[in-house]
């Protein structure tokens, strides 16, 4: 057996970087082999088509074991388990009991409470938690900033009441008043005095996690990447300031910070994100003379709701599974699925139990618990982590140059540059430079909202005395727009109809018609395809016929010369009159009266827009 195998290892060569790069440019036929080849990132760094062991011979991280210092490969040493949470909107003490029994016997081992501030009290604590076991589960709670030091010892109380084991019990209270005033726009620094004061109350707790880095609020307001991890961690870095210059103990601060993240579609740029964030925050960390076991990253991940359509909402399951992959690969300690239909209502027991399922199926299906570092030794990821390691890096001394994170958010920086870049992906939406599948790329024809409207969040934790106003987070969700000039459509007296005259070259009729068809549906026109027309009074009839309000001709563009004039003049103002492409001849045509192009660089959004306008709606 072992001849066999050197005889498989010696019998080929190994080709070199440069026999690859060669053999690349001849399959390229002279065409640009950075323009073609080389993924410019909106993180700022270029991705190469292929890595190999040489690429990473200056990178140190590769050299580290799991659960050791810097943590790049996680903090387990012997599996990667993950606590599967689901969060409860708990405005009943009783009914979100009775929903979290439930689902502990539907595989979920952490739970989430998001309580009213006016409902915190030993009473509903206790109605709250009646029956469940803390030792066994990993309890989060969330409430008003100003009632966190209140809950904290309400639980300490409930729990030494019913005698549980206190140094066994592992869970959280979201106590970030940073956050909050990234998310309001309000100033709620003054609530950092109580930073100190919900450890304290926590001390017989070790195992709970009391300050909270909420990056996910800037993942569900369009961050990019690097954007997301390097705000992350001076958010965190100025925590851990915060409590060590209230004379805290660095490892005792840094043990109950806990990082809620985000994660994108963006499915290998997410691993190498959570596995620069560990490798970057233990360094943090390391500066301020903490064991290495004090520099472990704790993360809760949440997949997006940035990236989640109400129409064709079944797609949001494909987004959310590749990222819930991201974060198990990456080897977060929890992660929390977004339900599929929140972008439009309350989630059905259906959505949540299909979000559940869905890291269910990654431990007992796919056995993602049992290995340790996944993507360990991948050259393109160990790569990834490098690279966005260095550009998150550069963002977090920005931010401490300039005072802070603190300082930046009262200044309204952070949220001011997290909304430059939602305003950015939002223009690169509705130029199809982003896609969003089902929206502004291959919609469903046929899908009506069928009632569904937009929903917005709530919070109690705006009061009167917040009166200081900062720039607040747009959690605009990228799809929104689209939406709007959809439900817009489906209010009209009439559904627009958008026709197709297909004729002369038969590969690009074909092929412009049906990027017309996905443009114009985008809209929720109804389109019309055709096999093609031998003239243009052919398919103009055709086109009235079919009582079209848009006839869209799609040729070549060499034929447009011959064709689209004669069927701009025949149809004679009967409907609006679009040309599919950009030809060359556009400025004779435009000289006849010609003035709609759609084409792959139009503004797919503005033109919808414009079109709607035109037609009244």
């Amino acid at each position: 057996m072992s001849n066999n195998k050197e005889m498989l290892f010696t019998e080929f060569t190994a080709p070199t970087t440069q026999e690859w790069l060669d053999k690349i440019e001849v399959d390229l036929k002279g065409a640009d082999f950075q323009k073609r080849m080389v993924w410019r990132t909106s993180e700022g760094f270029n991705v190469q088509p292929f890595y190999r062991r040489e690429d990473l011979q200056h990178l140190k991280a590769v050299d580290s074991l799991p659960g050791e210092f810097p943590f790049v490969r996680g903090n387990k040493k012997d599996n990667n388990l993950w606590f599967v949470r689901q969060d409860i909107e708990a405005e009943d003490a009783q009914a979100a009991n009775k929903k979290a029994l439930d689902i502990l016997n539907k595989g979920v081992d952490s739970l989430g409470f998001k309580i009213s501030g006016k409902a915190v009290s030993a009473d509903y604590v206790a109605t709250l938690l009646d029956g469940i076991l803390p030792q066994y589960v990993e309890l989060n709670f969330q409430t008003c900033q100003r009632h966190c030091v209140e809950l904290a010892q309400l639980l300490v109380a409930y729990f030494k009441e019913k005698q549980y084991p206190l140094a066994e019990l592992k869970g959280s209270i979201n106590f970030d008043p940073i956050g909050k005033m990234l998310q309001k726009g309000k100033d709620t620094s003054a609530v950092l005095a109580q930073a100190k004061p919900i450890i304290g109350v926590l001390k017989e707790l070790p195992g709970y996690k009391c300050i909270n880095v909420n990056s996910v609020a800037l993942n569900n307001a369009g961050a990019y990447i690097c954007q997301e991890l390097g705000y992350a961690l001076a958010w965190g870095a100025e925590y851990l300031n915060i409590l060590t210059d209230a004379g805290i103990d660095a490892a005792e601060a840094a043990g109950r910070i806990k990082f809620n993240m985000g994660i994108s579609d963006n499915y290998f740029m997410e691993i190498a994100k959570f596995r620069a964030a560990r490798l970057l925050w233990a360094q943090i960390v390391k500066q301020y003379e903490a064991a290495d076991e004090a520099c472990q990253m704790h993360v809760c991940a949440y997949t997006s709701e940035y990236n989640q359509t109400l129409f064709d909402s079944y797609v949001n399951l494909l987004r959310s599974q590749t990222e819930t992959m991201s974060a198990a690969i990456a080897n977060v300690d929890s992660i929390v699925v977004t339900p599929f239909d929140k972008p439009y209502e309350q989630p059905t027991d259906f959505a949540e139990r299909i979000a559940r399922n869905q890291q269910l199926l990654l431990k007992e299906e796919a056995h993602f618990d049992k290995l340790v570092d996944v993507a360990g030794g991948s050259y393109t990821i160990e790569h990834l982590t490098d690279a966005i390691a260095r550009e998150g890096w550069k963002l977090f001394l920005a931010v401490e140059e300039a005072g802070g994170f603190l300082a930046e958010a009262l200044k309204g920086n952070i949220a001011s540059a997290v909304n430059e870049s939602n305003t950015k992906r939002h223009a690169d939406a509705a130029k199809r430079k982003e896609f969003i599948l089902g929206t502004n790329q291959f919609p469903n024809f046929t899908e009506t909202s069928e009632g569904k409207q937009p929903v917005g969040c709530a919070c109690c934790c705006a009061t009167a005395t917040d009166s200081t106003e900062l720039p607040a987070l747009n959690t605009a969700r990228l799809a929104s727009e689209f939406e709007v000039l959809r439900l817009s459509t489906e209010k009209a007296a009439k559904q627009p109809v958008a026709f197709m005259l297909t004729i002369g070259n038969l590969a690009m009729r074909q092929a412009r018609a049906q990027f017309s068809c996905n443009f114009l549906a985008a809209a929720g026109y109804k389109v019309v395809d055709n096999l093609g027309f031998k003239t243009v009074e052919e398919g103009v009839d055709a086109a009235l016929e079919a009582k079209a309000d848009i006839v869209v001709i799609c040729s070549s563009d060499d034929e447009y010369a011959e064709y689209a004039i004669p069927a701009f003049q025949y149809l004679n103002g009967r409907a609006m009159f679009v040309v599919a492409g950009a030809p060359a001849c556009s400025e004779d045509l435009k000289a006849a009266g010609i003035e709609n192009y759609i084409n792959v660089k139009s503004n797919q959004l503005g033109t919808l827009k414009e079109y709607n306008a035109k037609l009244g709606i």
